[in-house]
């Protein structure tokens, strides 16, 4: 008996409806990046992380006495506190939800689905964008309200400074939760982000820090974006903190899609 010949369409166009096909790239990616979007901000270590702890910094460093900022203190603490939401989200919280999404599996399933790998990194990254989208605006509203008052240019600029630090650090945010087991991650995440979050202040603690030791500080992701969006915010572009961020972004991209694993 001979074996029907197998043909690369068995079955007449529309004999099944709906078609059983993977639905378009585009509307696979808008789904994955708006189901990240709601599980991060229902999360309420996320929220913890992306909206009170800023805002507080924001409004209790504009407020209350710390330190010796001169009259334009404002100008410092805004940008200050965007680079701390930014690091928040793109970075710290964003590492954690991918260490426990590996843990129990949520990653390996969406690796079975149709939803290719550079799907479900951007689509993190999508929302990790959104967020910080509206970081910048509730931040920059309550800003102002407190005597902060930037031009046209500095909006602009600072723009594309956050777009520039987000991508960094979700590409360090990715780099660690896809490598490492979530419990470590956990505590490094965490660890680092307070690390980073004091090399940064050291930029704006004193005037009278040594050249060296500024600029070090400034090859720091969390110290090259404080100044580098101090100075976009204010008209000006610090190419140093610049090419510091597209340093390490590029460096943690690589080495995320190198070694970033589904389990």
């Amino acid at each position: 008996m001979t074996k029907p010949e197998l043909t690369a369409n068995r079955f007449e166009p529309g004999t099944f409806a709906p078609a059983p096909r993977p639905a378009p790239r585009v509307a696979m990616l808008l789904a994955q990046t708006r189901l990240d979007l709601v599980l991060l901000l229902r999360n309420g270590e996320q929220l913890l992380l992306t909206m009170f702890i800023p805002v507080t910094l924001l409004i209790g460093l504009a407020l209350l006495p710390f330190g010796d900022m001169g009259p334009d203190k404002i100008d410092k603490i805004v940008p200050a506190v965007m680079m701390v939401a930014v690091m928040s989200t793109a970075f710290t919280g964003q590492a954690i939800a991918i260490g426990f999404d590996r843990r129990y599996g949520a990653l390996k399933r969406l690796g079975a689905t149709p939803l290719p790998r550079w799907g479900i990194i951007a689509g993190k990254s999508g929302a990790v964008l959104l967020v910080v989208i509206l970081q910048a605006v509730l931040l920059g509203l309550i800003g102002m309200a407190l005597g902060w008052r930037p031009t046209p240019l500095g909006l602009l600029l600072g723009a594309v400074l956050i777009a520039l630090g987000t991508a960094t650090f979700a590409a360090m945010g990715l780099l660690l939760g896809g490598t490492l087991k979530a419990e470590v991650v956990l505590a490094l995440a965490n660890i680092l982000w307070f690390v980073m979050l004091g090399i940064a202040s050291v930029v704006f603690a004193s005037d009278e820090l040594p050249t060296a030791v500024h600029t070090l500080v400034r090859l720091v992701p969390s110290g090259a974006l404080a100044v580098a969006l101090e100075h976009a915010l204010s008209g000006g572009v610090d190419w140093l903190g610049v090419g510091a961020l597209i340093v390490w972004g590029t460096g943690g991209g690589l080495l995320a899609a190198r070694w970033f694993r589904f389990e």
